[in-house]
């Protein structure tokens, strides 16, 4: 993967070249094998890469032969090399890029349907003067704009967009409801008041007089009306799963891949050790030293099983509270998720052995994995009592529930929602809607929703896509890219091939839970490659044992920088309605640590692109 960043002026004036370069230099974490800059008149592009496919040539900005499109591109594109041979071309490298500028020569812009891949990119056509902005599918790969005044500016990172600008960023405060219903902000918006995120498989064509106009491209099919049997279904996605590894392990360089011991990333492992031949796949774990949620062990037993070379990377709290300024600056946001720091510490321990490694992210949001799943149809069948009713009853028992009774507590305020976009969000949403008026009092927020896109019948279906547009791309894969590419490392998801995505849309809801099995078909997938015991294990995800943390080594910490004089979290929110929730977390009695780690993360957050700037300033 690569940074990409550029600019675009609509008062006749000339781009800076120093301006390109300077943001260009924010991302250089994104690409520290090279860089590029292109500068003609009203347009610039910046580029720093990460050499992965054609690693001796293939330099950026990029010009057709024609000199009509000049590209600046990030990402990798499976099918080039199939691709190449279609297109009556005088290729002049060996790479994906190129392959690009050859499509868009032969078919416009439209070319993008034929890519295969992950992606975000931005191509300039001279003869029309238009700048299109390009995002894959599934939002693996990040693209960001800001349009002021006369200008655009645009990078794979925020920070890319604020190394551009005339004048210090502003908070959007009323995109903050939507960071307390998710820890992350659903695009196209940011924390950052005008800077805007392109969505997955859109792109927006940026003319000369200023008009942005976005399109999407790809949207996940409708379910196939013919009768698929359990067996016909495991097959097809036994294949496609197998063709979906293939591709990403398509690189010029070495490629490993990280070993949960979870079934996706268990049967990506497996599936790519059988392709690579030759030399043992390298794969990488973390531990936390916690006995509750440590995985290293069944990690451990699939890599005996296929027989990999295997790596193991040990984080505890002093990793979070030293890391946590440094990967906010990556995340651009708010750490979303505490196993971020894992991830990051996984990435420098990969980058150590290779410079590419496939995840699993995408199996549980393509083939309904998480439990919350498994209660969509009863859930959606008690939601027919009243929604006042169930407010009033949810707000009753809530706040009685110990910690032991945690997931009783999430279904409740599942249950306790006032309609259907509410619900989908949630199951993972730290503060309920009571709790967000009461902590947002004199806040102005803006309304978003993630289930414009789930209007079905099927309340699986449902969940699956307004997951497939929120929780996806703007929570798992925006993390799981600044933090590999904070180590300069490319991660591949093979689980969100677009190919197995359409194909996981197409197959009825019955295939994925069956029986009360949650990813039931992807499941009996992996049962064909791994211990029965890996397949059959209960779920336990990705945990850091912040509950304990929170009341110990972090607790002074955390009190002093949510309560205390300058916190922009004290100034923001109610004041009172913290301090309550410590106090719960320090009783033991209650697991506040979603709630305290949601709003540490915001003022961590706020410190770095905020607070440390303006020291700097002054």
């Amino acid at each position: 993967m690569c940074g990409i960043v550029g600019a675009v002026r609509f008062d006749g004036g000339a781009v800076s070249r120093v301006r390109i370069e300077e943001m260009a230099e924010a991302v250089h974490h994104r690409g520290p094998d090279d860089d590029g800059f292109w500068v003609e008149g009203p347009i610039g592009f910046g580029h720093r890469r990460l050499s992965i496919i054609d690693v001796g040539g293939s330099h950026q900005p990029m010009q057709s032969v024609d000199g009509r499109w000049t590209i600046v591109f990030n990402g990798e594109i499976f099918n080039y090399q199939q691709l190449r041979q279609s297109l009556d071309y005088p290729f002049r490298t060996s790479g994906d890029t190129e392959t690009i500028l050859a499509g868009l020569v032969s078919h416009g812009i439209r070319y993008v349907d034929h890519l295969v891949g992950q992606f975000a990119f931005a191509a300039f056509d001279k003869q029309t003067g238009i700048v299109h902005l390009v995002r894959d599918r599934l939002g693996i790969l990040p693209l960001y704009f800001r349009r002021s005044g006369s200008s655009l500016l645009f990078g794979s990172e925020i920070k890319a967009i604020l190394a551009g600008m005339d004048q210090p960023p502003s908070v959007d405060y009323e995109s903050l409801g939507a960071y307390l219903h998710g820890r992350s902000v659903p695009a196209p918006f940011t924390l950052f008041e005008g800077v805007r995120k392109l969505e997955a498989a859109h792109r927006a064509e940026v003319r000369p007089d200023g008009t942005i106009t976005e399109q999407v491209f790809w949207a996940p099919p409708e379910q196939d009306e013919s009768a698929w049997t359990a067996a016909d279904a495991v097959d097809a996605v036994d294949q496609v799963v197998t063709e979906s590894v293939r591709s990403a392990l398509v690189a010029d360089v070495p490629v490993g891949a990280y070993l949960s011991g979870g079934v996706d990333s268990s049967l990506i492992v497996a599936k790519a050790a059988g392709l690579i031949g030759g030399a043992r796949l390298k794969t990488f774990s973390a531990g936390f030293g916690d006995p509750r949620h440590d995985e290293l062990p069944f990690a451990r037993q699939v890599s005996d099983h296929v027989g990999t070379d295997h790596h193991e990377v040990r984080v505890d709290a002093r990793d979070l509270e030293s890391l946590w300024p440094t990967l906010t600056w990556h995340r651009d946001a708010p750490m979303s998720e505490p196993a971020d720091f894992a991830v990051y510490r996984l990435a420098q321990a990969a980058r150590e052995h290779v410079t590419v490694v496939l995840s699993g992210e995408g199996g549980d949001e393509l083939f309904a994995g998480y439990p919350k799943y498994r209660a969509a149809q009863a859930m959606a069948a008690a939601s027919i009592l009243p929604g006042g009713f169930r407010r009033g009853v949810g707000e009753i028992i809530d706040r009685h529930l110990p910690a032991r009774l945690a997931r009783a507590r999430i279904a409740l305020r599942v249950w306790s929602t006032a309609d259907r976009d509410e619900q989908f969000r949630a199951w993972f949403a730290p503060f309920s809607a009571q709790e967000r008026a009461q902590l947002l009092t004199g806040v102005s927020t803006r309304r978003t929703s993630v289930a414009a896109a789930g209007r079905s019948v099927d309340p699986i279906r449902a969940m699956l896509l307004a997951d497939l547009r929120n929780w996806l791309p703007d929570n798992l894969l925006e993390r799981g890219d600044r933090m590999s590419m904070a180590a300069s490392l490319e991660l591949r998801p093979p689980l969100l091939d677009y190919r197995l995505a359409d194909l996981a849309f197409r197959l009825p809801s019955s295939v994925k839970v069956r029986s009360g099995q949650t990813k039931w078909v992807l499941k009996e997938v992996a049962r064909r490659y791994l211990p029965a015991n890996i397949v059959d294990r209960r779920k336990v995800g990705f945990r850091v044992p912040l509950d304990a943390w929170f009341r110990s080594s972090l607790r002074d910490s955390v009190r002093e920088r949510l309560t205390g004089s300058g916190s922009f979290v004290a100034d923001t929110f109610d004041k009172d309605a913290i301090h309550d929730l410590l106090d719960r977390h320090d009783s033991g009695r209650f697991n506040e640590e979603s709630r305290i780690w949601t709003l540490m993360s915001l003022e961590v957050w706020h410190e770095t692109f905020f607070v440390s700037t303006q020291r700097q300033s002054s």
